[in-house]
C-alpha cells in the first residue's frame, strides 16, 4: 500500500482482515496529510449538483459511516466523534435562494431527503446564525472528529498486524505489464500486488501508467476557533464557506480552493477570506479566539470523481482523486478495492470511476 492517509488506511485494515499481509508505505506520518486537514463532513447532499454517478456514490459511502464509527471504537476505545445532527445550506439573498430551492426540487425528485427552511423557522433552529433569506436542512449530514478517526483507524491496523513504513516511495516497479514491487528511500520491496492511494501525488510517482495531472492538488485552509461550548448544532454552508462544530466547543471555518500546485503554507488572504465568510454566517464568531489554523492538498480530479480500480499494469491499483470526499468515501473505498483484489463481488457499479478514463 503506497499512501497512508484515511483511505489508505482503511483498505489496509480491510485486506488485513481478509487475511492479506499489508505494509503501508509513506514518506510522513499516517494520516498527516489531507486526512489531517480535512474538516470531516459526510454531507453528500450538500456536494452534489444533480443526479447521476456522484450522488449515488456519495448516499453509498455516507451510509457505511455509523458502522464503521462503531467498528473503529470497539476494536480501539476511541470515540471518533461521528455526529448525525443534520447540515444546513444557509442562503443570503435571492439568487442564492433559487439556488437552493432548484437544489431541493431535484433532490426531492431523486428521493432524497431535505427540508425548506423559512428565515423565521432558521432563526429558531440556530439563532446564533446571521439572518437569512432561507436555508436547506439536510437530515443525513453527518460529520466525524477525522483526527480521531485516523488515530483509531491507524490502532485499529496495527493491532491487526498492518506494518508501516515512513520512506519516500520513488518509483513502482513493474516488469512486462505486471507490477513486482516499489523503490523507496530504504530501499527495495517486492510485491505483486501495489495499491496506490497517495492522495494529490497519486500520479506524480514513477510508474504509475497515468497522466501525471490525473489527480492534482486543490489548497485548502481551514481555523479553528474555540468557544466555551459550541455556538451551532449543525454542520452549516453558505456564503462561500461552512462551518463545523465540534462537541467539546471548536467550531472549524473552512475553506478555501485554490490551484496553487503544491504550495501548502497558509496565508493572510486565505485567513482573512475564511473569517469573512464565518462571520457572516455566524457573527457571533467574531469573538472566539482562533486556537489553530492549517492548510492541506486535496487530491483532485478532472471530473469531481475518484479513480478507483485496476490500472494497465497487472496488480498495480489506484484508489485516489477523492478531493474533498476522501473522508466520506473511505469506508466505501476500502470495500470496493478489498473486493476488486480479491475477486469478491463489488458492492457498487465503479463503472465511473475507473482509472482508464484519464
Amino acid at each position: 500500500m503506497v499512501g497512508g492517509g484515511i483511505v489508505g488506511c482503511a483498505i489496509a485494515l480491510g485486506l488485513r482482515d481478509r487475511g492479506l499481509a499489508v505494509t503501508v508505505v509513506d514518506r510522513s506520518a499516517p494520516g498527516s496529510e489531507a486526512s489531517w486537514a480535512a474538516a470531516g463532513i459526510l454531507a453528500p447532499q450538500l456536494e452534489a449538483h444533480g443526479p447521476g454517478p456522484f450522488i449515488e456514490l456519495m448516499r453509498a459511502g455516507v451510509d457505511r459511516w455509523r458502522g464503521y464509527a462503531g467498528m473503529l471504537q470497539a476494536r480501539t476505545g476511541l470515540d471518533v466523534g461521528y455526529r448525525d445532527d443534520g447540515a444546513l445550506d444557509v442562503a443570503f439573498d435571492d439568487e442564492e435562494a433559487a439556488r437552493l430551492l432548484e437544489r431541493a426540487r431535484w433532490q426531492r425528485g431523486a428521493g432524497l431527503p431535505v427540508e425548506t427552511l423559512s428565515a423565521r423557522e432558521l432563526a429558531a433552529l440556530e439563532p446564533s446564525l446571521a439572518p437569512a433569506t432561507l436555508a436547506l436542512r439536510i437530515p443525513d449530514g453527518h460529520q466525524v472528529d477525522t483526527r480521531r478517526a485516523m488515530r483509531a483507524l491507524v490502532g485499529a491496523c496495527t493491532a491487526a498486524g498492518v506494518a508501516f513504513v515512513e520512506t519516500e516511495v520513488r518509483r513502482l516497479r513493474h516488469d512486462r505489464g505486471r507490477v513486482i514491487g516499489i523503490d523507496s528511500d530504504a530501499g527495495a520491496r517486492d510485491a505483486a500486488t501495489v495499491i496506490v492511494a497517495g492522495g494529490a501525488w497519486s500520479t506524480q510517482l514513477d510508474g504509475v501508467p497515468m497522466p501525471r495531472g490525473a489527480v492534482h492538488p486543490v489548497r485548502g485552509q481551514m481555523i479553528e476557533l474555540r468557544a466555551s461550548a459550541p455556538p451551532l448544532r449543525h454542520v452549516v454552508f453558505g456564503g462561500g464557506g461552512y462551518l463545523v462544530p465540534r462537541a467539546d466547543g471548536r467550531v472549524l471555518c473552512g475553506s478555501t480552493e485554490e490551484d496553487v500546485g503544491y504550495l501548502k503554507e497558509v496565508t493572510a488572504a486565505g485567513l482573512g477570506a475564511l473569517s469573512a465568510r464565518a462571520t457572516r454566517l455566524c457573527p457571533a464568531l467574531a469573538a472566539l479566539p482562533v486556537a489553530d489554523h492549517w492548510a492541506g492538498l486535496r487530491p483532485a480530479s478532472a471530473d469531481a470523481l475518484p479513480y478507483i480500480g485496476a490500472t494497465a499494469v497487472s496488480g498495480l491499483w489506484l484508489a485516489s482523486g477523492h478531493f474533498r470526499n476522501g473522508v466520506l468515501l473511505a469506508p466505501l473505498t476500502a470495500e470496493i478495492v478489498v473486493a476488486l483484489v480479491t475477486g469478491d463481488t463489488v458492492p457498487v457499479d465503479v463503472t465511473a470511476l475507473s482509472p482508464s478514463r484519464a
